[in-house]
């Protein structure tokens, strides 16, 4: 985990690979519940070249039913062993918001990074951070880059105050904003790098992309590739969390080209 930290602090996007052990989640292409779907993705987002695994047991898609905590934690226990013995050298992240679920993850499967969609609403998430010690991704459900901004700065404060110190903005695209605020804040994106951390992007196949062009998410690959590149090209991602890690490396690969 410590190299992970140190690749991010470098400067290098790296791409985070999704792996839904669910039925539900939005994309349906993103959901694998067996031992082998589990297997083959976790083994293709090696290939395709991604640097991080992104666990996720709990929907969290507009309009969704939540899997209880013990359906959440049930579906980890399954999914955590096939992972981790695939891509054994690859880091993972547990996409959850309850402080219950990153606990158990943590302590039976090894230090990973905690991706928490709901802004640490859960109020035992921060000091768990902070005991447990592990990477932490702080997304905002906020509607602008101001009000973000300002929030992210308290909840960081909060976060130091308690002793976490690997901390990763994620401005939370689809959560808590309209269409139209999502394009205004990757068009302001570049303005958290105020806050001199490391920036998470994700877009992938969201409906800021499908809704605005008329289409599913099964047909908005080439948009998520686009916004993916408008961030990369603000130097406004650290990391970007997608579905497809083979074009998404692509994205990372000729815009850092650019560069050189």
């Amino acid at each position: 985990m410590s190299n992970f930290i140190a690749n991010v602090n470098k400067g290098e996007c790296l791409i985070m690979g999704i792996l839904n052990c669910t039925p539900d989640s939005f994309f349906s292409g993103s959901r694998k519940q067996t031992e082998d779907e589990i297997r083959q993705r976790a083994l293709e987002i090696v290939k395709e070249g991604g640097d991080i695994i992104d666990v996720g047991a709990c929907s969290t898609r507009p309009g969704c039913i939540l899997a209880t905590e013990e359906e959440e934690i049930e579906r980890l226990r399954f999914a955590l062993p096939i992972i981790k013995e695939a891509a054994p050298n690859t880091p993972l992240s547990v996409d959850t918001f309850r402080a219950s679920v990153a606990r158990m993850c943590v302590k039976e499967f090894g230090d990973m990074i905690i991706n928490d969609v709901s802004e640490g609403e859960d109020p035992e998430m921060f000091p768990l951070v902070a005991e447990l010690g592990v990477p932490y991704i702080l997304m905002s459900t906020k509607p602008t880059i101001k009000e973000m901004t300002l929030s992210f700065a308290e909840k960081v404060q909060n976060l130091r105050d308690l002793g976490a110190k690997d901390i990763i903005l994620d401005p939370g695209f689809g959560f808590g904003k309209t269409l139209q605020q999502n394009f205004e804040i990757l068009k302001d994106l570049s303005f958290l790098r105020e806050l001199d951390l490391p920036i998470l992007v994700g877009v992938s196949r969201k409906s800021m992309i499908f809704k605005t062009l008329g289409c599913t998410p099964t047909e908005s690959l080439n948009g998520t590739s686009v916004i993916n590149t408008i961030a990369l090209m603000q130097n406004a991602a650290d990391i970007l969390r997608v579905h497809d890690v083979r074009e998404a490396k692509e994205c990372q690969i000729l815009t850092a080209s650019l560069y050189k």
